[in-house]
């Protein structure tokens, strides 16, 4: 554990997901595939969609609604419509196909494995502290045994904009009732999770990724209050 400012009263942590708490790149690798091969086999004329059809789509929904980025799944949902739409079925079809394939989305998505570290270590920070999950991604904590750790769960489109604006660092203030400087924030990213929270008034945690350094890193813009390599280190805390 590193320290670059002094750690001030802490009253509740909040937690990023992904790749915080767990490794999550193989999860969105099969889940990409898994997503692709549905929407192929969803509709004879859907058979030789791409994941670069799709990403031309997102692109398109982005530069229509520029402000939905911030939701994820609405963003995917409307993508896959639009392409149901340019294979030819009807808009009802497409809405139900859309919805169909977010379902099959979501099943594959919270298909995680949990490190016993991560459940040790939520279990015994919870003991001492109220702990809140703020995501910009859409995994569900509850699918995947994590939900029992945490207060509440705050996602990126349904509770505001996405890290690393400030709406969730401050309703997640606003819900558990404390000031927002009494908060320590943990996640992996410099931009959504350090930066984000020391902006809105929190403290934060960097939990770096393996072999990064925080004065070699481009995204490097504001110190975190302290710097850790596993999450297990937050116990020293207690």
């Amino acid at each position: 554990m590193r320290f670059y400012r002094p750690l001030g009263r802490i009253s509740a942590l909040t937690f990023d997901l992904d790749d915080t708490l767990y490794d999550n790149r193989p999860v969105i690798t099969r889940t990409e595939q898994e997503a692709l091969a549905f929407v192929q086999n969803y509709h004879p004329a859907l058979n030789s969609l791409q994941n670069s059809d799709l990403q031309r789509l997102r692109q398109a929904v982005r530069d229509a609604e520029p402000e939905i980025y911030h939701d994820v799944t609405q963003w995917r949902h409307r993508a896959v419509e639009r392409a149901m739409l340019e294979a030819g079925l009807s808009a009802a079809e497409a809405r139900m196909g859309a919805n169909a394939a977010m379902m099959n989305f979501a099943k594959w998505r919270s298909r995680i494995e949990v490190p016993q570290t991560t459940h040790d270590t939520l279990k015994a920070l919870a003991r001492k502290w109220p702990l809140v999950a703020i995501t910009n991604g859409n995994a569900q904590p509850e699918l995947f045994g994590l939900g029992d750790y945490f207060e509440f769960v705050l996602r990126a489109g349904p509770d505001g904009r996405s890290k690393p604006f400030s709406d969730m660092y401050t309703l997640a203030a606003e819900k558990l009732k404390m000031p927002v400087g009494e908060i320590l924030h943990v996640g992996d990213d410099l931009t959504t999770d350090v930066a984000g929270a020391i902006r809105c008034g929190m403290q934060a945690c960097w939990i770096k990724p393996e072999n990064a350094d925080l004065m070699h890193t481009a995204d490097s813009r504001l110190l975190p209050h302290i710097e850790i390599s596993q999450l297990a280190s937050l116990t020293s805390l207690i």
